[in-house]
């Protein structure tokens, strides 16, 4: 989460790029015990549910193995509004998508170092997404990001 999301130092910055520092960008993450919603400030963890909504998850990523299959999914998800107050309606999507590439790659180097599998997933219903998670209406799902130790696939 702190290479999503994390700050960097004492002005806020974090470890993604944001256009204009306004931080669009809400990360969630799903395990056996529940939801979660990470807290870039103080670097915390808050419990959404406690129920397991990778099924939920699979299910409305199109029935996607790796969302079953991880024992941590990320989710990140854009508050749109926080940008277009700033850059407009025009660009803002822009700027919010490309910090989103920007921490989702972290993670999955992140995931790499730490000698985790992780593979980035687009294909989803969005608002099947939402509901299974309980967001609230203005954060908008954009990836999906199962991890987990990687299969071994020499034979």
């Amino acid at each position: 989460l702190w290479a999503a999301q994390g700050i960097t130092n004492e002005r806020g910055f974090r470890t993604a790029p944001s256009a204009g520092a306004l931080y669009p960008l809400e990360t969630y993450v799903a395990t056996a015990d529940g939801l979660f919603h990470y807290d870039p400030e103080g670097h915390k963890l808050w419990t959404v549910s406690q129920a397991d909504a990778r099924q939920g998850l699979y299910d409305a990523a199109l029935r996607q193995e790796p969302v079953l299959q991880a024992p941590a999914v990320f989710v990140l998800t854009a508050v749109y509004e926080r940008t277009a107050e700033k850059y407009g309606t025009e660009r803002s999507p822009r700027y919010v998508h490309l910090e989103a590439g920007h921490a989702a790659q972290n993670l999955l180097l992140e995931a790499v170092v730490l000698g985790l599998g992780a593979v980035p997933i687009g294909a989803f219903e969005d608002l099947r997404i939402q509901k299974v998670l309980g967001l609230p209406a203005d954060h908008e799902p954009l990836y999906l990001i199962p991890v987990g130790h990687p299969r071994d696939v020499t034979r």
